[in-house]
C-alpha cells in the first residue's frame, strides 16, 4: 500500500527518484537474490528475480527504477575478478552502494551496440576514457555503472571484438572528467546523456578480458 499508483503517479509529477521504494526493495533483500550468499546476497537463480520482478509489476510497482541491477550483476558475477566480487558485491547487497547505471547507447549508435565510438585507451597503469552515451537511465542515483567502451580500432578483428567492459565509481568519476545531464521523457526513467572527457580509471576497473565486453 506504501507504492500504490499515486505514490508513482506522484513521482512522475515531480519527476523524482523512487528512493523509498528502492530502499524498501533493499532492505528486504530482494535487489540482492542474485548475489551469492558469500558476498551477502541470496544466491537465488535468474527465473526467482524474474518473478520478484514480475510481482512488482502485478502488484502495481515499477521495477523499473532498480531491475537494471539485476541484468547488470550477470557481467560483474561471470565475469568480474574475485577482488572486484570483494570489494563491490556485499555493499551492493547491503545497500551502500547502488549498482544501477548501464552506459552503452550513443548517439550516432543508437541500438546498433558495435558502431559505439566511446573509447578507452589504456596509458601506463590507467584507462583514459572519451566520449558520450545517452538514454543511460538512473546514473543521477547509481554509485557504480558498467560502461562499454571501444578499446580497439584494429580492422582486422569482428565487429564482435574491440569492445571493453569496465565497471566505473561515478562518484569519484564526476569530479574527473565525467558529466552527467538529465533528459526528461514522457515517462520518468530518470534518463540521462553522460559525457567522458579524460576521464581517467584504474586499470582493474575492466571487468573480464579487454576486447571481449560485448560477449
Amino acid at each position: 500500500d506504501n507504492f500504490n499508483s499515486k505514490y508513482w503517479q506522484k513521482l512522475d509529477n515531480e519527476r523524482k527518484y523512487p528512493d523509498e521504494f528502492v530502499k524498501a526493495l533493499t532492505e528486504s533483500g530482494y535487489l540482492a537474490c542474485l548475489i551469492p550468499e558469500k558476498y551477502g546476497g541470496s544466491g537465488l537463480p535468474l527465473e526467482a528475480a524474474s518473478v520478484i520482478l514480475e510481482e512488482i509489476h502485478r502488484s502495481g510497482g515499477n521495477g523499473a527504477a532498480c531491475h537494471a541491477q539485476m541484468y547488470i550483476m550477470g557481467a560483474l558475477l561471470r565475469h568480474g575478478s574475485e577482488k572486484q566480487k570483494k570489494k563491490y558485491l556485499p555493499n551492493i547487497s547491503t545497500g551502500k552502494l547502488r549498482l544501477q547505471a548501464f552506459g552503452v547507447t550513443e548517439p550516432d549508435a543508437g541500438t546498433d551496440t558495435l558502431s559505439i565510438k566511446t573509447k578507452a585507451e589504456l596509458i601506463q597503469s590507467q584507462y583514459v576514457i572519451n566520449g558520450q552515451k545517452v538514454w543511460t537511465s538512473r546514473a543521477e542515483y547509481s554509485d557504480l555503472m558498467l560502461l562499454l567502451a571501444r578499446t580497439s580500432n584494429d580492422k582486422k578483428l569482428k565487429r564482435t571484438e574491440g569492445l571493453s567492459l569496465f565497471l566505473i565509481d561515478m562518484q569519484k568519476a564526476k569530479s574527473r572528467g565525467m558529466t552527467i545531464k538529465p533528459i526528461k521523457t514522457m515517462i520518468n526513467h530518470a534518463s540521462t546523456e553522460i559525457y567522458f572527457d579524460n576521464l581517467k580509471i584504474p586499470k582493474e576497473s575492466l571487468v573480464g578480458e579487454e576486447g571481449k565486453g560485448f560477449k
